[in-house]
């Protein structure tokens, strides 16, 4: 149990994925460091509420398994990701889109069933790809159930063969799929120029997209000399998915590492729900390095306040909080706005046509930004029996959005909503930071020595960017401590008050 009047070497405040991340490298080196955090659960955005067997998820946010840092953290290694259909379905007007899918051989081989779940470490399913491809090569998009499928007799860019590379992958992007209806999405110059603009990103390395000229990708959309129906059509409703950003205010070096990153890789959901990310992070510290149910109300350099247990002593804090909390708690600190996002979880007792694949609405029919049927992807997710179909609104709910959320989703699944059941409405407010032009991906996380910070506000607004700027802010801290002259111990408190620790 943690004494707060004893001293300790570190309080993260906040058990985000970023402070644990920062938790790992700080007690990996040795120094006895503690998490606190107001939630009943750890995780900040990444947490699952468990109804009567449903897991359901929080976040509205998507996973890719191109995500690098997932790799460098102690913990997710073992983390099991379940791979949505290759691509994305994108539904304008009464026809649907079949858009990528992973360019590599032995996935298009592979891709004649069900995507197969994977370990970052490259167990289970296809191994082929190694550690850094374990998911590139899990299955492609399920064809020929889709060509059985009333509605949508396409196929996908994984049947074509022939394709290798990253000009197959923004090739099958743009040429994957016959809509079940004869479409003129896109002149051949129109889908030529496209297929152009996604083979260079595909190819491009990371630091070469982030030296481009910024400015919003709205507008880059156009500049790049795509129409305004193939902008609008295909790229803008994916990147809205892939940002949670409705008006793409975002800077497009980040929508091109963002697009990039979906051309290359596949979009996954933690198996068991997104709590298991953080679950594991908490699961690889100290027992008793987190604690829960610690509300704090004041830092310094050498002491945080909490509402339950007064002062706890220390030599540094890192703050790894959203980035309200983070101000309010900092004043002075610069934290940008954010997007909200808003998810419903329907149950039914017959799965709708979905083939396990993210369906994006490029229409804007109604709140639905994109939407799936989890328990396709992830049958951990549901009690035995049941579907699990979750929809993603960016932006705040509204006194109707039940009944606007169905019949948007009627439209796009093609069935009828009537008997579904509503389970949870979860609505985040500082979903997702954002990162309009010019966007810094790595701002200061030192605010003074002994006073740090971290959080997706900090880097990118993903998954990346919190485990990336946990890692910098507790880098930024050893270095001042290897610096700093060593204190003398102080003696213990005669009354502890124990915290309730995680284990």
């Amino acid at each position: 149990m943690l004494e707060p009047a004893h001293r300790v070497d570190v309080v993260v405040v906040g058990a985000s994925v970023a402070g644990l991340s920062a938790a790992q490298q700080l007690t990996g080196a040795g120094v006895h460091t503690v998490v606190l955090d107001s939630r009943a659960e750890p995780g900040g955005h990444m947490t699952t509420e468990q109804l009567d067997g449903f897991r359901l998820d929080r976040t509205g946010r998507l996973l890719l398994a191109t995500y690098q840092e997932l790799r460098h953290v102690p913990g997710l290694d073992e983390l099991v990701l379940r791979p949505f259909a290759s691509g994305a379905v994108v539904r304008s007007g009464d026809r649907l889109h079949h858009v990528g899918e992973p360019a590599r051989a032995e996935g298009r081989r592979a891709g004649r069933g069900r995507a197969l779940p994977h370990r970052l470490n490259g167990e289970g399913g296809d191994t082929s790809g190694g550690t850094s491809h374990a998911l590139q090569g899990s299955g492609g998009a399920r064809s020929g159930r889709w060509e059985n499928t009333p509605g949508l007799r396409g196929v996908s860019g994984a049947s074509r063969g022939g394709m290798t590379g990253a000009r197959g992958a923004a090739r099958a992007l743009v040429m994957g799929a016959r809509p079940y209806r004869p479409t003129s999405f896109g002149r051949p110059m129109e889908r030529a120029r496209l297929g152009a603009v996604l083979a260079r990103l595909a190819a491009v390395d990371e630091k070469r997209l982030l030296a481009r000229p910024e400015q919003p990708t709205a507008e880059a959309l156009i500049a790049r000399g795509l129409s305004t129906g193939a902008a609008s059509g295909l790229l803008r409703p994916l990147l809205s998915a892939l940002l949670c950003d409705p008006d793409l205010t975002t800077s497009s070096r980040y929508a091109d590492l963002a697009l990039a990153a979906f051309a290359r890789g596949r979009l996954c959901l933690p198996e068991g729900g997104a709590h298991t990310l953080p679950g594991r992070l908490v699961s690889a510290l100290p027992p008793g390095t987190v604690h829960t149910g610690v509300r704090v109300t004041g830092v310094s350099t050498t002491s945080v306040t909490t509402e339950e247990h007064g002062e706890i002593r220390c030599d540094a804090v890192l703050l790894a909080t959203g980035p309200g909390s983070a101000a309010a708690l900092l004043p002075g600190l610069r934290v940008p706005p954010s997007h909200p996002v808003t998810v419903v979880h329907h149950a039914a007792d017959e799965p709708p046509f979905a083939g396990g694949a993210l369906l994006v609405d490029a229409d804007r029919a109604g709140p639905v930004a994109h939407t799936a049927v989890a328990s396709e992807i992830d049958p951990s997710r549901v009690p035995p029996g049941r579907v699990l179909v979750s929809s993603t609104v960016l932006g705040a709910p509204t006194a109707d959005l039940d009944r606007a959320v169905r019949a948007q989703l009627a439209e796009l699944y093609g069935t009828s909503t009537t008997g579904w059941e509503l389970l949870a409405v979860h609505h985040d407010p500082e979903a997702v930071p954002a990162m309009p032009p010019p966007h810094d991906r790595l701002r200061p996380v030192r605010v003074l020595s002994g006073l740090y910070v971290c959080g997706e506000h900090r880097d990118t607004s993903t998954v990346q960017g919190a485990l990336h700027s946990g890692r910098r802010a507790a880098q930024a801290l050893l270095a001042d401590f290897a610096a700093a002259p060593a204190r003398e111990p102080e003696p213990p408190h005669a009354e502890p008050v124990p915290l309730r620790a995680v284990a």
